[in-house]
């Protein structure tokens, strides 16, 4: 797939104009986001990225349109796993829920900057280095069983490194000042906690990349089918995180779901380093001749496990309601009859 660099160009400016018109019409009065404004933004952004596949089987092909398909369910899928973290995040911060939307645009936006990043370098070293096939595929194996054993206990993540360093050394206001980033108290310039939540949100699905890149790249080696599926992903990933809400918690198989997509991946993997394989150990460097997984049956296995755990996660939830994860408890100031408790954490203390 030959992409010139006006389509590169052309296509990031047009999801930078996305992401700048979502924030003008969104966030132009911060109010907390309904469930049916979250559906309408969440229908918009699977039809863009539909469009976008549409047009790419109309100018590449199908097998291409396939593989961004493929990529994109798959981005999509694991990030859901990301919304019980998100979810915990903002209950930690308190983050007013009239501010949620802005907080998940920023830390999103950090995240495919950052994940634009890797995506380069991986595409680099796939192209020198064919065994990084292996790699990718120990990644996602790892991964897979441990998303397996974890089942369905509840995330429990703590601000990421990152965000303890800069909150160690940079000077935090104990409450929020609306949607500034940085305010004046007493004089002093001070940064609020809305930004360490839109840098933990960044950090956090940077964590998150560490295997789903690894995914995506078992799926197409194209660079641009991975950073468009990727961005189309995490662009409806902030509505989604409102249009769910309490059915995150009934969702109890999803990472038994995720973990076979991975595995599966994993050993589509294996199989294509071991085809295209040049290692002197193995083979004698020559070509290994196994069977490869064809992006059809990718396709197909996506969206089957996707659907047989959800359905099975949803009649789980209605037998055994106690089965279903307790949701994380809500910033203080949606909690009824209790008033918000100032974050204590400042640098310095």
């Amino acid at each position: 797939m030959n992409v010139p660099v006006w389509l590169w160009f052309a296509t990031i400016g047009g999801l930078l104009a996305i992401i700048l018109a979502d924030l003008l019409l969104v966030d132009h009065k911060p109010h907390a986001v309904t469930i049916k404004e979250a559906t309408r933004w969440v229908i918009f952004y699977v039809a863009l990225a539909v469009l976008f596949g549409l047009g790419i089987w109309f100018f590449a092909g199908g097998a291409f349109a396939g593989e961004f398909f493929a990529g994109y369910i798959t981005e999509y899928s694991l990030s859901v796993d990301n919304l019980f973290v998100f979810v915990v995040i903002m209950a930690a911060f308190s983050v007013p829920s009239e501010h949620q939307h802005r907080v998940l645009l920023v830390g999103i936006v950090i995240a495919l900057i950052m994940r634009g990043i890797f995506i380069a370098i991986g595409a680099a070293a796939i192209a020198a280095f064919s065994w990084v096939f292996y790699l990718f595929a120990v990644i996602l194996v790892v991964t897979a069983i441990n998303l397996a054993r974890q089942g369905t206990e509840q995330h429990d993540e703590g601000e990421p490194a990152p965000v303890r360093l800069l909150r160690k050394y940079l000077p935090v206001t104990d409450e929020f000042h609306g949607t500034k980033l940085l305010t004046r108290v007493n004089g002093k310039r001070l940064f609020t906690p809305m930004l360490m939540v839109m840098l933990a949100i960044g950090f956090t699905d940077l964590l998150f990349a560490l295997d789903s890149i690894p995914a995506i790249f078992g799926l197409t080696q194209e660079p641009f089918l991975v950073f468009t599926a990727n961005a189309f992903a995490l662009m409806g990933l902030r509505q989604l995180y409102f249009l769910l809400g309490g059915l995150l918690s009934r969702l109890v198989y999803l990472s038994y779901g995720l973990s076979v997509i991975l595995a599966f991946i994993g050993v589509k993997l294996v199989l294509e380093a071991l085809h295209e394989n040049n290692l002197p150990f193995i083979n004698g460097g020559e070509a290994v001749p196994v069977p490869t997984v064809g992006i059809e049956l990718s396709l197909g296995v996506i969206i089957g496990v996707l659907a047989i755990t959800t359905v099975a996660s949803l009649v789980k939830a209605r037998r055994d309601p106690s089965d279903v994860h307790a949701p994380p408890v809500p910033a203080a100031e949606d909690r009824p009859g209790q008033a918000p408790e100032p974050d204590r954490s400042v640098a310095g203390d």
